[in-house]
């Protein structure tokens, strides 16, 4: 496990100086690479160890740490200026991590994010707010930010995109109807979503979203 860089935290934009580690090929090297985003409390080394159990050939990871341990201190569903500046500052670290892969030469569509709860929920609205044709997106037990009722005109294309998205049912943290209405935002963006619910289950991964996301991935690497 490599860290590729580490900094301080700053009042306004938190979450850029944090470290980010990596396992696998470097991304210029890969087939594809995955950008794997913790959720809150956890870290970059604990979801990072989803990568062995994906199990993946041809596949670079890297995961961003949150400062704190927490990309944003509330609620996804309270109102968005509550959560900042983390919210903003946690969206622009993901773009930051794809602009960067990018100048290395790693094509969007060869870039894939997965995140678990609050990093679901991140991954999900930076999608969103940054349409294009990403490699696939994983969205485990989360969707989109901000309150009920929040507009969701996002502008652009998704363009095909393939995410996978599964969800406890009850959820003590994400309510079943936004994870409908995440579905149901992003296939109106163009892409192509599989959803699954898993009714009853606890707050975590369990092991049909991990052969979901494999699948997902190894189509993803099968088709360089």
């Amino acid at each position: 496990m490599d860290t590729l860089r580490e900094g301080t935290t700053s009042p306004t934009d938190p979450h850029a100086g944090q470290p980010v580690l990596s396992l696998g090929p470097a991304p210029e090297k890969a087939a594809a690479t995955l950008i794997l985003i913790h959720g809150r409390g956890a870290s970059a080394e604990s979801i990072l160890g989803l990568y062995p159990e994906l199990n993946v050939d041809n596949l670079a990871a890297i995961a961003p740490q949150a400062a704190y341990s927490t990309w944003y201190p509330h609620s996804f569903l309270t109102p968005m200026e509550q959560n900042q500046p983390f919210l903003d500052s946690a969206l622009r670290r993901i773009g930051t991590l794809v602009d960067e892969l990018t100048g290395r030469g790693v094509a969007p569509g060869r870039i894939a994010l997965l995140g678990f709860s609050q990093g679901a929920c991140l991954a999900s609205e930076f999608v969103a707010r940054n349409p294009r044709r990403y490699g696939g997106v994983m969205i485990l037990t989360g969707g989109l930010i901000g309150p009920p009722g929040t507009p969701r005109d996002y502008k652009g294309s998704l363009d095909g995109t393939p995410i996978f998205i599964g969800a406890n049912d009850p959820d003590p943290h994400i309510p079943w109807p936004r994870v409908i209405e995440t579905e149901a935002t992003l296939r109106r963006m163009g892409a192509s979503v599989e959803l699954r619910r898993y009714p009853g289950v606890p707050h975590t991964v369990v092991d049909d979203e991990i052969d979901a996301c494999r699948a997902l991935l190894q189509r993803l690497v099968g088709d360089t």
